[in-house]
């Protein structure tokens, strides 16, 4: 029998898989995020569609590399509740690199934009122009 095709990934199932990532500890594949997000979602998508979400890459991406350089390892104590706090910390810290890398992204996206319009003769006053209210108005039949 074949497998029921996953839904499509929508903004918050996006954010569920990178809070995933952010919390990972351990070995991290994409086979092993696969089923990871199996487990919590109820979904099983391929390698392809994760890669495909830029935001789920470069999470990958750099918590791969956090993994590497011993980023959010977490140091066994023997009180619980200190436990529960170290690793609440580590991955805290992990989404906080995580958010530090998408915000430079967006403001290297920004620049980019900014250049793109100037060139185009699009001024300050023209771009900061508001949007045009939405008419939430029932549709005439």
């Amino acid at each position: 029998m074949a497998q029921k095709r996953a839904k499509n990934l929508d903004d918050a199932g996006i954010k569920q898989i990178v809070e995933i990532l952010d919390g990972w500890s351990g070995k991290l594949t994409w086979e092993l995020l696969i089923d990871a997000i199996e487990l919590r979602m109820h979904s099983r998508y391929t390698r392809q569609t994760l890669h495909k979400h830029e935001r789920i890459y470069n999470a990958f991406e750099l918590r791969k590399k956090g993994i590497a350089d011993g980023d959010g390892e977490i140091r066994t104590v023997r009180s619980p509740e200190l436990q529960k706090s170290l690793e609440r910390i580590a991955r805290l810290e992990v989404e906080n690199k995580r958010l530090e890398s998408e915000n430079e992204k967006l403001l290297e996206q920004f620049v980019r934009w900014a250049y793109n319009a100037h060139t185009r003769g699009l001024d300050n006053n023209f771009l900061n122009q508001p949007l045009p209210p939405v008419n939430r108005g029932q549709t005439k039949k």
